[in-house]
């Protein structure tokens, strides 16, 4: 305590002073002031004592001279008269009396200067404890107040959970600056800033979930960024733009403490202290608490997040473990598959076994709705589903669409490449479906014998929300190539199959053809023996003549046998002349005829020959197109039963864009005479017979029509048969020169 709060005359005793922890030296200083306070007694005692005894001395009591008083007063500086010193109090209750029943003698100029000394002394003192005093105050506050923080410290920093923070930090700033209201502002993106967290006393509104507009967060926030604080004791007085200001009066603030809540240069919200009772005059220790707070707060959300990013970072990674877990388990599953459908590739030869396991896994492994497999027949255009498993959708079974129908689906189909789509219209039978098409495709570097090289697609129908992934997309790409070799393998085996069986049935065409050869060469051998024989033993010249000409007609059939044998194999070799010649068709054909009109009758049959009048010349070789229609005439009257008809009919095939502006000839014969559906692709064959033919009773090489073929290559013509109806048809075309 200072001296300027004691009143005068009184002096402050030791044990007045609060028993605090002082500082070093404070002990020292309170017993030299006790000292000092010693003197000053003894001196005024002793004063007393000797005036008394001079007195004494003199024998009797002098007259009361006040103005003598004064002026011994004023002269000996006694400290009784003097205003400016402290009164001193006497060690004992005797002394105060003798002093009170006597006046004190006159103080020499020594004792009055050694008086005020020591006052001087206890005044300086007095003052150095009261300074001590005052720090040791201060101290004691600070720590209060320290210790009030770090509780509040430890209680917003205590929780992790952003919300727990913000709603304990408006809690203990209210409580602790005794404010009527604390909010928290959180900044948005485009929106403003939106008061997130809030403590306030009745009955002041509560303002939690007040947004502020974007024009005055902007503003605030290129205030606070930069570390600014907000102290406005009255905010009619403060420098405010009118927004701001009637935004305060709406919500009821008179006085208001702003500090931003900054976290390595990143502005994450403000801590606002709203007085809403009045002005407020804040105080530095105020604002020093609310910017350790608001640095506290920053640092908690701060911690807060890098934990929520932890946690969410473990989040991930178990989820990542979880998917990668799964994942692994779809391998798996994928795995077995493609080994289940690879064994079947590798155990069978089976297309179709193969086919119908494919789509059946891939429809349960993936969960799908369906899955089917179409073939191509890239001549017809068309796309036929051969192989299906459903299992929620109906059967497309047997379905053949028009590649042309679809040309964006079946040209990517066609160049190997995959994809996937949703119907944007509903199907009638299956709805709105997720679809995945993959090619079946076979690589023609790596497929010998494959002229093509889709040979059909695999379709995977799931859901309409389903998106394969590429993990899928890659698998069911495996599949189709299993399935590429499963058809590969498949049809390789059956055209070796078919090899073996072509080379068997070649073989016993060789067979049969070397015991035709053999018969037909023996035959007429036989023949010119036996006529040989006969001719020598013949009793008659008629008979000479008749055995002459069966030898002749034995010895034209053995050459014609070997011509025939000869000329085919100069066919094949492409050694055979040609020699043309304009032919006048009405005229040549006749000609040809007239030699089987004997034979026809002779059999019963009826030959009918229509040719056009106006014909144009034909500019080609006549002696092959004698032998090509002398064969099938030969043929027509070979294979005719007896009463049935044969016809001939020549015509004119005007030039077209189809045919490349080219006119033809058209010779079209007939016989009432049917060859099996069967026999038919393979009637131009060497040595080919048909089964129902009697070829003992027939006789000829098999080799007619291989050869008829050949010479109607020859003359860049071509010829065709069919036969329905009990009729069989050749048609030759020969291009007009």
């Amino acid at each position: 305590m200072s001296q300027g709060n004691l009143p005068q005359n009184s002096q402050p005793s030791v044990s007045a002073r609060p028993a605090n922890k002082h500082p070093q030296g404070y002990a020292e200083l309170e017993a030299a002031l006790g000292q000092v306070e010693q003197l000053l007694s003894r001196l005024s005692l002793e004063r007393v004592i000797e005036e008394e005894d001079r007195q004494e001395d003199r024998g009797d009591r002098p007259s009361h001279d006040p103005s003598h008083d004064s002026s011994n007063a004023k002269s000996s500086g006694d400290p009784s008269s003097n205003p400016k010193s402290p009164r001193t109090r006497s060690s004992s209750s005797d002394q105060s009396a003798r002093s009170s029943a006597r006046p004190p003698a006159p103080a020499t100029s020594q004792d009055a200067g050694l008086t005020d000394a020591l006052l001087q002394i206890r005044a300086n003192l007095s003052r150095v404890l009261d300074g001590y005093d005052h720090q040791v105050e201060q101290i004691q506050q600070q720590s209060a107040q320290s210790h009030s923080v770090a509780s509040i410290t430890q209680r917003i920093r205590q929780s992790l959970d952003p919300g727990e923070i913000l709603n304990s930090t408006v809690i203990e700033v209210r409580q602790a600056l005794q404010a009527d209201r604390v909010v928290i502002h959180s900044f948005e993106d485009d929106a403003g800033s939106v008061i997130v967290a809030e403590s306030v006393a009745a009955p002041w509104r509560s303002l939690l979930g007040e947004r502020v507009s974007q024009a005055i967060a902007e503003q605030r926030i290129a205030y606070f960024r930069q570390g600014h604080y907000r102290i406005v004791d009255d905010i009619e007085t403060g420098d405010y733009s009118p927004e701001l200001l009637e935004l305060f009066r709406q919500q009821q603030t008179r006085a208001v403490l702003v500090a931003p809540i900054l976290r390595d240069d990143q502005l994450l919200g403000l801590l606002s202290v709203h007085q809403c009772s009045g002005i407020r005059h804040w105080q530095p220790h105020e604002v020093d608490l609310l910017r350790y707070l608001s640095e506290q707060v920053a640092i908690a959300l701060q911690q807060s997040r890098l934990y929520q990013q932890a946690q969410q970072l473990n989040a991930d990674l178990e989820q990542q473990i979880v998917r990668r877990a799964e994942q692994m388990e779809r391998v798996l599953k994928y795995e077995s598959m493609l080994k289940r459908i690879t064994d079947k590739v590798r155990d069978s030869l089976d297309e179709s076994q193969i086919l119908q396991a494919a789509v059946q896994e891939l429809t349960l492994v993936l969960g799908l709705a369906g899955c089917n497999s179409a073939l191509y027949d890239l001549e017809e255009g068309t796309s036929t589903i051969r192989y299906e498993y459903t299992h929620s959708i109906p059967t497309f079974y047997g379905r053949v669409a028009q590649m042309d129908d679809s040309p964006d689906i079946y040209h990517q189909l066609k160049q190997g490449l995959y994809f996937q789509f949703c119907s944007l219209y509903p199907n009638p039978q299956r709805g709105r479906v997720a679809m995945l098409a993959c090619p079946i495709f076979v690589d023609a570097n790596s497929s010998e014998g494959m002229e093509q090289a889709v040979l059909g697609d695999l379709w995977l129908i799931h859901r309409k929300e389903y998106v394969f992934n590429e993990f899928e997309i890659r698998m069911v790409q495996q599949v189709a190539n299993q399935c590429a070799i499963a058809i590969r393998q498949a049809r390789l085996y059956q055209a070796a199959q078919a090899q073996v069986t072509e080379l068997e049935r070649l073989n016993q065409l060789k067979d049969q053809f070397l015991s035709t050869v053999s018969h037909e060469l023996r035959t007429p051998i036989a023949n010119v023996k036996m006529a040989i024989h006969m001719l020598k033993t013949a009793p008659s010249e008629e008979k000479q003549k008749q055995y002459l000409s069966i030898l002749e007609s034995e010895l034209a059939r053995e050459e014609e046998l070997i011509n025939d044998l000869l000329d085919l194999q100069r066919l094949e070799e492409s050694v055979f002349p040609i020699t043309v010649e304009r032919i006048d068709l009405p005229n040549w054909l006749p000609a040809l005829v007239e030699p089987f009109r004997t034979r026809i009758a002779n059999s019963q049959q009826t030959l009918e020959v229509s040719c056009a009048e106006d014909l144009p010349p034909l500019v080609t070789d006549p002696t092959i197109l004698r032998r090509i229609l002398a064969e099938l005439l030969n043929n027509a009257c070979k294979y005719t039963p007896k009463g049935l008809s044969i016809s001939l009919d020549v015509s004119l095939q005007p030039p077209a864009e189809e045919n490349g502006f080219t006119a033809y000839t058209i010779f079209r014969l007939q016989n009432q005479a049917e060859i099996p559906n069967a026999d038919l692709p393979h009637i131009f064959e060497k040595f080919y017979r048909v089964l129902q033919v009697d070829r003992y009773k027939h006789g000829g090489t098999g080799l007619g029509l291989a050869l008829v073929q050949k010479l109607v290559e020859q003359l860049s013509g071509t010829i065709s048969a069919d036969s329905a109806d009990g009729w069989t048809s050749f048609t030759v075309k020969i291009p007009s020169r």
